[in-house]
């Protein structure tokens, strides 16, 4: 059996780029890809047992495609992890990645400042 692989995507903003390279660090035996969600190519989520969707704001206009596509994909046999530092993101990451039918972990709401690494991997 190959290595886990997961897929990151973000809205490409500081914070939430800086919380996908921490979380990419802690997972050291995952393969991981971090794409900003304006250059995410939608095969790229086909082979990965997990994605990430990360983004500051609701409803970022890069994850347009994003929303389109996980509407009209099944990935029930894959997991989506959810983080963001607001809790209206949290809600609107779940809303789209609902319909994919992928199984939806616990989100990850980090409060600014208060980004922990330790609890990545027991996230994940």
């Amino acid at each position: 059996m190959g290595k886990t692989k997961a897929l990151i995507i973000t809205d490409g903003s500081e914070t939430i780029n800086s919380i996908a390279n921490s979380i990419k660090d802690a997972l050291k035996e995952v393969k991981v890809k971090i794409v900003d969600a304006k250059n995410f190519e939608g095969n790229e989520i086909l082979p990965v047992d997990y994605f990430i969707l990360g983004c500051e704001k609701p409803s970022p206009s890069s994850f347009a495609y994003l929303e389109e596509l996980l509407s009209h994909i099944n990935l029930v046999s894959r997991k989506c992890c959810i983080f963001s530092v607001n809790e209206n993101s949290i809600s609107y990451l779940k809303g789209i990645a609902a319909d994919c039918e992928a199984e939806i972990k616990e989100p990850y709401l980090i409060e600014k400042g208060n980004f922990d690494k330790s609890k990545i991997k027991n996230w994940i």
